[in-house]
């Protein structure tokens, strides 16, 4: 695809470029000459070009079309700079711009003309120099590249988050092959299905004693190939180890995969034969910062000797880096003990003062549509932006409220799935604490519709908010009436995802809403990314007194396995969901890290608890 666009913008330059030297030269004079030789040697018309030139015709016509092969040229562009012509002899300047093809820069470079008459006849005086002033008699044009491997992604203290991988390498060296260079591309192009013509021009543009990757090959694919490319002589193939399998959080870093035709026609990037391509995650995210970089270099070869005789250009190429995410090991650690035992459940733990994403472990679930993007129904972990709002509308905590099993508030029926408080009506603490939806619906009259808004947009719920992976941040539904309202209070109407929850537990421990926050450096993502960045929001404060009363509610809510776990107390809010029904919750923090925790058919509690059980073990 990115030949076909070369071809055509080539094509549409020599258009411009014939009827501009048309133009210029109406009568016979040097100028045929030169506008002949140009436009030819530009068209690959080489007969046109070499019938202006004093030499030998099969010798010019080849010099030209192994210049092509020996600089893997996508195409050959030219401007006139000036024309001398001083009796019979006459110079012509001109500006080269040759497109090396494998989305390399545009080498640009001077050349020049000399002409002179021949039997009356104006000649362009042949010898390599006109290809480029540098090159001399018994050289040839070569390109060199130095390809650099691909930047890991890293945790937050710059370890890789990547394990080795063997890939098989397909290469060949040039000065081997003999004559049967056409024969080994025929043979692997039907393998790879990469284009014959553009591995043939790779092997006879690299210098001929260095080694040439044709292709790679992951494992599997390579099972299937491995007795076909056997029978290919003169081909090597080598297993090498590349660190790119993903560590946990996999699905977060993502998986890599060798270049493939269909993957090179897709990415449009800065891709060679060989590259490695992120598949999905991070990897895929950032794939134009972490894949391979390569050092190009046009230089002319010896052809007695076959070494290096000049470099007539260089480009570094581009500057690849590594991506440094907030991942925490010891914490993701923790995560995946968490999970290991359930079926179906997410955790989402982040750095309660930073939002900064510290593990993500799932079981049955992935980590990135689930855990970050995944829209669930908050249930009553939605109590704690409920109980914002109606601590900031001048509810006491002590307010005592009765927990009937069942109740309707504005039409809508609700039916507590926890056991209803005995003993004296129970206080808005109480019911907080043991999640009674029964006496928080009953709630809905207490509190306004712009109240509930606003609180469940302080705690970040509907913000857009700047990640390179897909995540929600939650959606509120309008609220008209008190059944919307008490809907929303008992989180049945509220969507969320394990990541927007975390962060809500976050706000209410450090006394801010804080966006999350996932990579660290490089400071801005791929502009190649499929998501594309918003400004980030800002921090929003939690009213001191109502954050002081949250606090006391969400230690009484952190019951059973959560609250027994080491010196440092647990702050949270359960919702063990319904049989098969939806899911539970478990939502708060100890310490420094604040935790969601979703689970299907599992005590969310429980699974919270073996977090902080594992962290503190592994301290």
């Amino acid at each position: 695809m990115n030949r076909l666009r070369r071809g055509l913008a080539a094509t549409a330059t020599l258009a411009v470029a014939s009827m501009t030297l048309t133009g210029c030269f109406e009568e016979s004079s040097p100028h045929d000459a030169v506008r002949d030789f140009l436009v030819g040697w530009q068209s690959e018309d080489y007969d046109l070009a070499a019938g202006r030139a004093d030499g030998d015709p099969a010798v010019v016509r080849k010099a030209l079309e192994d210049a092509k092969l020996e600089l893997d040229a996508a195409s050959f562009r030219f401007r006139i700079r000036d024309i001398t012509v001083d009796g019979d002899r006459t110079r012509a300047d001109f500006r080269a711009e040759v497109d090396l093809g494998e989305n390399n820069s545009l080498w640009v470079y001077d050349g020049a003309l000399p002409l002179h008459l021949v039997n009356g006849v104006w000649k362009v005086r042949w010898s390599p120099s006109v290809l480029h002033p540098q090159l001399k008699d018994g050289q040839r044009f070569a390109v060199d590249t130095d390809p650099n491997p691909r930047q890991p992604v890293t945790d937050r203290n710059g370890t890789a988050l990547q394990r080795p991988q063997f890939i098989y390498v397909a290469r060949v060296t040039p000065s081997t092959l003999g004559g049967k260079a056409e024969e080994v591309v025929e043979q692997l192009s039907k393998i790879t299905e990469f284009a014959p013509d553009r591995l043939l021009s790779r092997i006879r543009s690299s210098p001929p004693g260095k080694s040439v990757v044709l292709a790679t090959f992951g494992a599997a694919r390579y099972r299937d190939v491995q007795n076909d490319l056997a029978r290919i002589s003169l081909l090597d193939v080598v297993k090498e180890p590349q660190n790119v399998a993903p560590d946990d959080p996999r699905d977060i870093i993502g998986r890599v995969s060798v270049l493939t035709p269909e993957t090179e026609q897709k990415l449009g990037g800065p891709q060679r034969a060989g590259d490695s391509v992120g598949q999905d995650g991070l990897q895929q995210a950032y794939q134009d910062m972490l894949t391979g970089s390569t050092e190009t270099r046009v230089i002319t070869l010896d052809l007695k000797t076959g070494k290096e005789a000049a470099e007539l250009k260089k480009w570094s190429g581009r500057t690849n880096i590594s991506v440094r995410t907030t991942i925490d090991r010891a914490k993701q650690r923790a995560a995946e003990s968490a999970v290991a035992q359930t079926s179906t459940s997410a955790l989402v733990a982040v750095d309660r003062s930073t939002g900064q994403i510290l593990a993500v472990g799932t079981k049955g679930l992935d980590q990135v549509k689930d855990a970050l993007a995944g829209k669930y129904p908050a249930g009553t972990a939605f109590s704690i932006v409920a109980a914002d709002a109606l601590l900031n509308s001048g509810m006491k905590t002590k307010q005592r409220l009765a927990c009937p099993a069942e109740r309707t508030v504005g039409g809508a029926r609700f039916v507590t799935t926890t056991a209803q408080l005995g003993g004296p009506s129970p206080t808005f603490k109480d019911n907080f604490a043991k999640g009674c939806v029964t006496a928080l619906a009953s709630l809905a009259r207490r509190v306004d519709a712009g109240r509930l808004t606003t609180s469940a947009q302080a705690y970040g719920i509907g913000k857009n908010w700047r990640l390179p992976l897909k995540s929600f941040s939650g959606s509120l539904p309008a609220l008209g009436s008190d059944a919307d309202k008490a809907k929303a209070i008992a989180g049945e109407s509220v969507q969320v995802s394990p990541l927007s929850m975390a962060l809500v537990a976050a706000a209410v421990a450090s006394g801010s809403w804080h966006p999350p926050v996932l990579v660290t450096e490089p400071k801005s993502p791929d502009p190649s990314a499929e998501v594309v960045p918003v400004a980030a929001p800002q921090p929003v404060p939690v009213n001191p007194k109502v954050r002081t009363a949250l606090t006391a509610m969400m230690r009484a809510g952190a019951t059973g396995t959560a609250a027994q776990v080491g010196r440092e107390p647990v702050y949270g809010v359960r919702d063990p969901g319904v049989q098969d029904k939806r899911v539970g919750w478990f939502v708060g923090w100890q310490g420094e890290v604040a935790i969601a925790v979703l689970t299907k058919n599992y005590d969310p509690a429980a699974v919270a608890g073996e977090f902080f059980s594992a962290l503190r073990d592994d301290l």
